[in-house]
């Protein structure tokens, strides 16, 4: 049976979030037995951007406009790097990537079939949010582990190339105004699907108790903040 990293035993390790906000100096959170195990955390955090790899490589095949499909092939071609950083990672730390990876194919694969449009366009604005979210929600995850967790978070931060995905959706709206609704609606029920992934991941399998939920609530307001900007950039209403 697959199981999540919140479903196994958990190792003592502590989630830190840093403050976005320039003007002050860095804030730390410590989450203490909230964080997976290091080679969990690398395992799951390399299959989701396969995953993401994956789906826009989908999305070019899909879309019609030559441009398009350019635009679409940098940020599919940014999402390998970053699995492929994160798999040399685990080989540099002497794991099997394949192995770290398994146990997550099937719930990662059906939160990406969960959050995949009828439409090209929604399916592209899901990619947009949700890998957004979750490279979020994993760089806080990354301040848990030391020098290697300071790895990860270069990987995830490096440049995505998901701007593309804004000029294209962009125009549409331009080109028909019902787009802007539609996916406006569309943001709105991706960000519940995508918080629910990282909440359970806090969870360790159960319920958060009331002090558990004070203490992570920064973390979740952050995710949302982060998502009502980029929702905000392409002129929808989060």
């Amino acid at each position: 049976m697959v199981k999540w990293f919140w479903q196994r035993p958990q190792t003592g390790r502590a989630l830190s979030v840093r403050s976005r906000d320039a003007s002050s100096s860095a804030t730390k959170i410590d989450f203490a037995e909230l964080a997976p195990g290091i080679d969990v955390f690398l395992g799951q955090a390399a299959y989701l951007q396969l995953g993401y790899f994956e789906t826009l490589s989908q999305l070019i095949t899909a879309t019609p406009a030559l441009e398009q499909k350019e635009s679409l092939s940098r940020a599919a071609g940014s999402a390998y790097i970053k699995h492929r950083d994160l798999v040399a990672l685990i080989r540099a730390r002497g794991g099997d990537p394949t192995a770290l990876m398994l146990p997550f194919r099937e719930p990662l694969d059906a939160f990406r079939r969960a959050t995949h449009g009828r439409r090209t366009e929604e399916t592209m604005l899901s990619v947009h949010i949700t890998a957004g979210m979750l490279d979020d929600f994993y760089v806080a995850l990354a301040h848990s582990y030391g020098a290697t967790g300071q790895q990860v978070v270069s990987i995830l931060q490096a440049d995505d190339d998901r701007d593309a995905i804004v000029e294209i959706l962009g125009a549409k709206i331009v080109a028909d105004k019902e787009w802007r609704s539609l996916l406006a609606l569309w943001g709105r029920r991706l960000v519940g699907d995508t918080l629910l992934v990282a909440r359970t991941a806090l969870s360790s399998g159960g319920a958060l108790d009331r002090e558990d939920e004070e203490l992570v609530e920064p973390v979740f307001t952050d995710l949302i903040a982060a998502h009502a900007r980029r929702m905000d950039a392409m002129g929808l209403a989060a």
